[in-house]
């Protein structure tokens, strides 16, 4: 299986798609001024005790007050606390983290109410992001994570990943990182360490520390609460972080910026790899060339077709996720209705499976598969999702068929369900049912090419329009684009573009920024 990551970097947000084997698995947005990602440490202020639920709200900048439980403080709170009172209750000297003293670890069956107060001032980490009327969830236990390691402050413990099999490295990383980690640091080694040498943990470890100590300036510095005093890298640079391995083909970016981003990144995790991160420069969208546009319309929405006119009807609601299979028109061959239902449901299990990826469902997740009489087909179908979703990062439980049919699957979530709307708004009527005459639709963006040109002095720009208006517009030696040209300068591109519906357009500047030049709304 090889892997290509796309990276679709506009001014106000960064789209990630990841590809496998051609075929569109994940699909991440990141707005750029997203502040309340999973990752970010913030010093925030108990606004609320809640002795019944054993939690309390955090003011942590959010219009929703943030959550953490008794349970999500983290064995090492109290030593943690200690500290960042000391650190703020001195502007001016920065109290040594390895000599921090360590008190003993928070009781398991303690109350929320003997260890905070409302006004006290935290350390807190998003765990999970805002989703819908609830805020963010918080953790206690302060954790920096790298490409083989993750540093946690006060843990004092180094944790090898249990995917490690081999007992002799094993020992050899957890006495690597016992003799290079200093005093009042914890540290989980990751799968990917596996036969790293000596030089790259350390080069890492030290990474961490500086962002730990990076931090805890910010939170001397604090004048007010709450403050946002670490930000967790680039949804692109996570991404990697997290996901990157060897069949990785190829990275495609389209901005220069993000692009030196990246490819810093990649230098610096797995040198032998850093050709693969390429500077996309073509005239089309990003997404429109590599296929991914189409495969985003198709796989989003209420309704999902996935083989020989089976489909999936995808609901999602505030409590959970429904799924509906059906059929469709298959032809039921000479096997029966058994045989039939049977692969239906085989199919269907595949494409859920690339589904919950791609939408990143989380929550409860329940499926109505396609009844089946025989326990041996129940059996394989559980079998068979279990094994479709052993390559899923998120954190999932999967139970066998119910009596009724039906599969019900917890997975972790820690963002909202992406949710991408692919029905298609007439630009051209607003809902009103009638439009202007279609065959003007040229002239009209002839006007607006000479007021951009001749009243706004803008030379150089891009317009994006549905494909079969731009091979109508380029058609023939002497086009219509070619008329344009002569007209109004050789400055300015038309780009076909996937995304547009039928007869709308986009001006784009050198910059990629919007030129607003779309109609204004009649009103009647």
């Amino acid at each position: 299986m090889t892997s290509e990551l796309i990276i679709d970097a506009q001014p106000k947000e960064v789209t990630i798609a990841l590809l496998e084997d051609q075929k569109l698995v994940e699909f991440q947005k990141e707005t750029q001024e997203s502040k309340y990602s999973v990752g970010n440490i913030y010093a925030g202020r108990v606004k609320k005790i809640m002795p019944g639920l054993n939690a309390c709200f955090v003011d942590v900048g959010h219009e929703r007050e943030a959550f953490i439980h008794y349970q999500d403080l983290g064995n090492q709170f109290l030593s943690l606390e200690k500290y960042v009172k000391q650190v703020i209750s001195d502007r001016k000297k920065l109290a040594p983290m390895t000599k921090a003293s360590k008190l003993p670890d928070l009781p398991k069956e303690g109350s929320i109410q003997d260890i905070l107060e409302v006004g006290q001032e935290v350390m807190v980490q998003i765990t999970k992001e805002p989703i819908s009327t609830k805020g963010p969830r918080l953790t206690g236990e302060i954790s920096f994570p790298g490409r083989f390691l993750v540093l946690i402050p006060f843990a004092d413990k180094v944790s090898v990943s249990s995917k490690i099999k081999s007992s002799e490295e094993r020992t050899r990383l957890k006495q690597l990182i016992q003799s290079i980690k200093p005093n009042n640091f914890g540290v989980i080694v990751r799968t990917v360490a596996e036969g790293k040498r000596v030089a790259e943990l350390d080069n890492e470890l030290s990474i961490l520390i500086d962002s730990w100590n990076e931090c805890v300036k910010k939170l001397q510095q604090a004048t007010k609460m709450p403050e946002l005093i670490h930000e967790e890298t680039g949804r692109t640079v996570s991404m990697l972080r997290d996901l990157f391995n060897p069949s990785y083909e190829s990275i495609h970016v389209n901005d220069e910026n993000v692009y030196k981003e990246v490819k810093k990144y990649v230098a610096l995790i797995a040198p032998e790899r850093e050709s693969i991160v390429k500077l996309y420069k073509g005239n089309l969208p990003i997404f429109d060339n590599f296929s991914v546009t189409k495969q985003i319309k198709s796989g989003f929405g209420k309704t999902v077709s996935y083989r020989k006119g089976a489909y999936l009807i995808i609901e999602h609601t505030e409590a959970l996720h429904v799924v509906d299979v059906n059929s469709g028109n298959r032809y039921r061959g000479v096997d029966g209705q058994e045989a039939n239902a049977f692969e239906v449901n085989m199919g269907a299990a595949e494409e859920l499976a690339r589904q919950f990826r791609l939408r990143d469902m989380g929550g409860i997740i329940v499926i109505d598969f396609i009844d089946m009489d025989s326990s041996e087909h129940r059996q394989k179908l559980y079998e068979h999702m279990t094994e479709l979703m052993r390559n899923d990062r998120a954190k999932h439980n999967i139970l066998p068929l119910s009596k009724f049919g039906l599969m019900q699957i917890t997975r972790q979530r820690v963002r909202p369900a992406m949710d991408v709307n692919v029905e298609e708004t007439c630009p051209t009527c607003f809902g009103k049912g009638t439009i202007k005459s279609s065959y003007l639709f040229t002239d009209t963006l002839e006007n607006k090419i000479d007021y951009i040109v001749n009243n706004l002095g803008i030379s150089k720009f891009k317009l994006y329009v549905h494909p079969y208006v731009a091979a109508y517009i380029m058609q023939g030696f002497l086009s219509i684009y070619r008329k344009w040209q002569l007209k109004y300068g050789f400055g300015f591109k038309i780009i076909p573009s996937q995304q547009l519906a039928f007869l709308q357009y986009q001006f784009k500047d050198k910059q990629n920024n919007d030129i607003n030049m779309t109609e204004e709304i009649e009103t009647k």
